[in-house]
């Protein structure tokens, strides 16, 4: 059976390590679709499986963006004690 293009998005971000991010463009192109950086912005939003690690994507600018689960101060308090990035 052939993976949706979401499974196939969820797949590429809960390979992300630890202490790691990717561009939603990044993921989107990994996961076969270059283009659709905002459709793994909108699975990244909607996202609620602790499986996968939605704060490791970040915007193509290298800012952190939102974050569905206590928005961007959460966010980059999860990737700073990962140690992705510094304070």
């Amino acid at each position: 059976m052939k993976s949706s293009f979401k499974e196939k998005v969820l797949d590429v971000v809960r390979g992300i390590p630890k202490g790691s991010v990717m561009t939603y463009g990044g993921v989107a192109k990994k996961a076969g679709n270059a283009g659709a950086a905002r459709a793994v912005g909108g699975y990244m939003k909607n996202n609620y499986d602790k499986t996968v690690p939605c704060h490791r994507v970040i915007r193509s600018d290298g800012t952190i963006g939102d974050y569905n689960r206590g928005g961007s101060a959460a966010k980059r308090a999860l990737l700073i004690k990962e140690g992705a990035i510094k304070k």
